[in-house]
């Protein structure tokens, strides 16, 4: 036999997928595949994650676990975090890359909202991915003290909804957003240091079912980033350290624009859209 052929192979890396059944997320679980990570899926569908896992598969040949779970519930968070505090020993593979992508775009006039849904799009947009990233950081911190040398870290899925200094009929989507892009490079600076890395995404509209109702309003083609280019670009932001990235040129050009126009005329133009 082969010194070849007795030589231990690298274990594979391990990426754990929220909101993975469709959309964004599963535009995560097929690129991140296809790049030899083995993954874990999480999502409310049990029956779509079966299916999507199933496909993995069957096209890339990795190793897909799935994980129902509903991440507006503490029980569901619970259960992620746990399989994010895996270390290797005997609780499974140890997750090389977090995607918090899960995700929910309810809007309108604050004061016609739900109370119960406005709490239920923060435990989702928000807290779920405080505790997600709670969970994971502290093992991979841990890994890279002890000399791990695989590229280790978090990508959390944000918006450019959160950017504008006003958001009407979007205040409570947008708040959430910004908080977790600030949170998220606060986080990148602080764990940088320990070789872990941190990256938020800044999307703008992108065809999914939670934009559907945006893209039944006829916005023309160019309002909308592909998915694949969105995965892309995450991915190659997170593996070059950068804290943050806007996919697609236009968006980049949107946000430089709001970054120069005085506030109070960002202010008149959102009231008079409104």
């Amino acid at each position: 036999m082969s010194d070849a052929d007795t030589t231990p192979r690298p274990a594979p890396r391990t990426a754990l997928v929220t909101g993975a059944s469709t959309g964004i997320g599963e535009e995560f679980a097929r690129r991140l595949a296809q790049r030899g990570y083995a993954l874990v899926l999480v999502a409310r569908r049990a029956a779509l994650l079966d299916e999507l896992a199933e496909d993995i598969r069957d096209t890339y040949g990795t190793g897909v676990e799935t994980l129902p779970a509903d991440l507006g519930s503490r029980e569901g968070v619970a259960a992620v975090a746990g399989r994010l505090s895996a270390d290797g020993e005997g609780g499974g593979a140890p997750v090389d890359l977090l995607v918090n992508n899960a995700g929910r775009g309810d809007g309108g006039p604050f004061a016609d909202q739900d109370p119960d849904e406005i709490d239920a799009m923060l435990d989702l947009n928000v807290r779920a991915v405080l505790q997600l990233t709670r969970a994971v950081l502290p093992v991979q911190i841990a890994r890279r003290a002890a000399g791990e040398t695989a590229r280790l870290g978090v990508i959390n899925v944000s918006s450019l909804a959160g950017e504008p200094p006003v958001n009407p009929g979007g205040s409570v989507y947008g708040g959430g957003k910004k908080f977790v892009t600030l949170w998220s490079e606060s986080v990148a600076a602080e764990v940088r240091k320990q070789g872990v890395h941190v990256t938020v995404v800044l999307p703008g509209f992108v065809r999914t079912e939670m934009t559907r109702a945006v893209q039944e309003r006829g916005l023309p083609e160019f309002a909308f980033v592909p998915k694949h280019q969105l995965v892309r670009d995450s991915l190659r932001a997170w593996s070059a350290g950068r804290s943050h990235v806007i996919p697609g040129a236009q968006y980049k050009t949107a946000d430089g624009v709001l970054r120069v126009l005085p506030r109070s005329v960002v202010r008149a133009l959102a009231r008079r859209m409104a």
